[in-house]
């Protein structure tokens, strides 16, 4: 399931919300980049999501962005600024594999529910490219965005062409091996961190089966050749075996949402290292009211989707392929899917907590090659972190209300205290 491409007439009025997204947002941030505040972090309970174990009343140093120190020590650094703790548990930040968030107010959402680092599945207007801009070179703060730009499909959203009209070409129809090169190439001229590409159709369109295989074997193989000459990876939307098999048989790094794929195809990509990305929690949302889709004809759909896909996720954990969490939203207003609950749904599928919250943070970061950097609470890794009031290992939905929230050593959600502070 993908957010729906825009129309052409919405595109101006499009622009003029984002225009005021800015507007408003520029009237709350600080001009130019900060560096990040030093903190200090005390009374910790520190959940190593390597092993399951956790370190109590500990203090965590953060400088410059990163994890600066971890020790017993109540010591703080000199100009840090103190957070008591007060025995609350702290994991690294979650991470979502597949957003399709593109605006401001949509990455304040995802931050706040405890998502530090988000992989776009395709946007308009590479504003994926500028978020992550924004926060890495520290102007907001915000979960660190892995970009994708536009994905790759026969066709194309129409405002891509708005901004690359020399590709015009490509408006009948990316449907050739060499047209499908061409809109990989778009991509990549704007610095793209992923590429996408469709290899079914959708599920969370009325008119589309997402069973249906879109693109062949050598089809994906070249949108995978052509992303490598920039070393980038691919990830591929896949609902239906046929379209699955393909794309990993052509070398995808992941696989989006694998409704109805087989074991043969899981176990290819076991043995391949291909990744799995079920966005399990959002065929839930095609089932129930409200959410991001709310279509009868799409809740009839989920009826049967849900338990196909989560019979696959129950025989992928089995075999051993690596899973991962992505919430598959544009974390609007109206939106019902957050990384927490799909932690909370793999409790529920078998996997134990501990592997859950790995899939969302060191597998998850594995899969997203930045693993020497996010995805643990180190020294020297990125100062993503959340805090949550009880153990996590032991009661999974905590994670769905983070207390405290650090991108980047920088605040992003401070819930510590709930008390009325004395009038002045």
């Amino acid at each position: 399931m993908d957010v729906k491409a825009l129309s052409v007439p919405t595109i101006a009025a499009t622009a003029w919300l984002m225009h005021l997204s800015l507007a408003v947002f520029a009237s709350q941030t600080p001009q130019g980049p900060a560096s990040p505040p030093r903190l200090t972090l005390v009374n910790a309970n520190i959940v190593n999501v390597r092993d399951g174990s956790i370190r109590r009343g500990a203090t965590i140093e953060l400088s410059g962005g990163r994890i600066a120190s971890i020790g017993a020590s109540s010591g703080t650094a000199t100009g840090a600024r103190v957070l008591d703790l007060k025995d609350k548990y702290v994991l690294p930040g979650l991470i979502d594999a597949h957003t399709h968030a593109s605006d401001f107010a949509a990455f304040r959402r995802a931050l706040e529910s405890g998502v530090t680092t988000v992989r776009s599945a395709g946007v308009s207007n590479f504003v994926d490219v500028g978020f992550h801009r924004l926060v890495s070179d520290g102007v907001v703060a915000g979960p660190d965005v892995i970009s994708a730009g536009y994905h790759v499909r026969p066709q194309m959203a129409q405002e891509a062409f708005l901004e690359h009209p020399e590709l015009a070409d490509l408006m009948s129809g990316v449907t050739t091996i060499e047209r499908i090169r061409k809109a990989v190439q778009m991509n990549l001229s704007h610095g793209v961190n992923w590429i996408k590409v469709l290899a079914t159709d959708r599920a969370g369109t009325a008119d589309t089966d997402p069973r249906k295989q879109v693109y062949t074997e050598d089809e994906i193989r070249a949108v995978v050749q052509e992303a490598a000459t920039r070393n980038v990876p691919v990830e591929a939307h896949a609902h239906g075996e046929e379209g699955a098999m393909a794309a990993v048989r052509a070398g995808v790094r992941s696989i989006e949402h694998g409704t109805y794929v087989s074991d043969a195809t899981l176990q290819l990509m076991k043995e391949r290292g291909t990744y799995f990305d079920p966005t399990y929690t959002t065929v839930i949302d095609l089932v129930e009211a409200g959410g991001d889709y709310d279509v009868p004809v799409l809740r009839i759909r989920g009826q049967h989707m849900l338990p196909r896909l989560r019979d696959a996720i129950v025989r992928a954990h089995k075999m051993g392929v690596k899973i991962v969490t992505g919430g598959d939203t544009g974390y609007g207003p109206n939106s019902l899917t957050r990384i927490g609950q799909e932690v909370t749904h793999f409790v529920e599928m078998g996997f134990t907590p501990l592997e859950a919250i790995q899939s969302a943070t060191v597998v998850n970061a594995e899969m997203l090659r930045l693993d020497k950097s996010i995805g643990l609470i180190e020294t020297g890794f990125e100062a993503d972190l959340i805090a949550v009031e009880q153990n996590p290992l032991e009661t999974i939905t905590t994670l769905q209300d983070p207390l405290l929230v650090i991108s980047n050593g920088r605040i992003g959600l401070d819930r510590l205290s709930f008390a009325r502070e004395k009038d002045k």
